[in-house]
């Protein structure tokens, strides 16, 4: 699928971040587009942005839905059929995720399913809802974001990080097992694994809402929580207030954002050129490059605490910094 004009794109996760640019440009060229979030305000804005640059005759239609939740997940199917008149999708972003429940051991059971439901389980219904539409269309391509954490489970040695590294890992084994099942099941069908290294994106900060976790709102019990974490991650936080702590996370989460390496708009592109190629892996950032590069030189290390020497070092070198 070398050109996007005329096509009709399903995103989940459009409100913010590499859903909404992947919507925007999209758009420009000409391609419908369908949006699901949690945040009507987000999708509100991601659509006015479309219709900034899209061409005459293009439709962006927007829905709230939880891709973790069936129902809102089939909802979100039916709006589109409806809203596009159509009964087949070409493009189906299975982009939506959050990062949370980072313990198997001692965080809250609901926040870590929550977190791998949203991460797999949404990749996994919303093809699932939307296998019959692509099987309707001449042409259609499946493109699931995992992430460099569903090749190394891990954030460094100081910090777990299980249920979203063990949503991305399932993200990754389903999209390579759908090479094949398409190739022999579905030849007009394609798929796509993204792989995103760090890019500046709002997940941080739409995390700790969607898990309760706002920093702005956080109940002293759950700022206890939050300075132990941070403790263990090498900050030091002995003698500093709940209110520096909720500063501290408030200022995490924009750095995340404000200060990586690689924009969502830069991503986005990314993402679209490999679309364009049919290339079924797609590694999104020089550090995604760089941590593919040395997992696969030494996985046996690649959870001590030299990996991370080694891979701050060359992803420095990398970016150049």
């Amino acid at each position: 699928m070398d050109r996007f004009d005329g096509r009709i794109a399903v995103i989940t996760g459009g409100g913010t971040g590499m859903g909404r640019e992947l919507a925007r440009q999209l758009a420009t060229e000409g391609c419908h587009i369908a949006v699901c979030d949690v945040s009507e305000e987000s999708m509100a804005q991601t659509k006015g942005l479309c219709e900034q640059v899209a061409p005459d005759g293009v439709r962006v239609s927007t829905f709230v839905a939880d891709v973790s939740v069936e129902s809102q997940v089939l909802a979100f199917r039916d709006s589109v059929a409806a809203e596009h008149g159509t009964d087949h999708i070409n493009l189906l972003f299975n982009n939506a995720g959050i990062g949370g429940g980072g313990s198997f051991v001692s965080d809250d059971l609901e926040v870590w399913e929550k977190t791998f439901n949203v991460c797999w389980g949404g990749v996994y219904m919303c093809s699932r809802a939307f296998l019959p539409m692509l099987m309707a269309s001449t042409e259609g391509h499946v493109i699931n974001t995992s992430s460099v954490n569903g090749f190394w489970a891990s954030l460094g040695p100081a910090t777990a990080h299980t249920a979203y590294s063990a949503a991305k890992f399932a993200v990754k084994g389903f999209t390579e097992a759908l090479v094949n099942d398409f190739r022999i099941n579905a030849p007009h069908l394609k798929v796509s694994l993204v792989m995103p290294g760090h890019i500046g994106t709002s997940i941080v900060i739409n995390s700790g809402r969607i898990l309760g976790m706002d920093p702005k709102e956080m109940s002293d019990n759950e700022l206890a929580d939050a300075r132990a974490r941070l403790a263990r991650m090498g900050f030091p936080v002995e003698g500093v207030t709940n209110d520096q702590i909720r500063q501290a996370l408030i200022q995490r989460g924009d750095e995340f954002r404000d200060n990586a390496p690689m924009t969502a708009a830069q991503a986005a592109t990314v993402i679209l050129t490999g679309v364009r190629a049919e290339q079924w892996r797609i590694l999104v950032g020089e550090d995604a490059k760089v941590l593919d590069s040395l997992v696969r030189e030494a996985p046996e290390e690649a959870y001590e605490p030299s990996f991370m020497e080694k891979l701050l070092n060359k992803t420095e070198w990398a970016l150049g910094s």
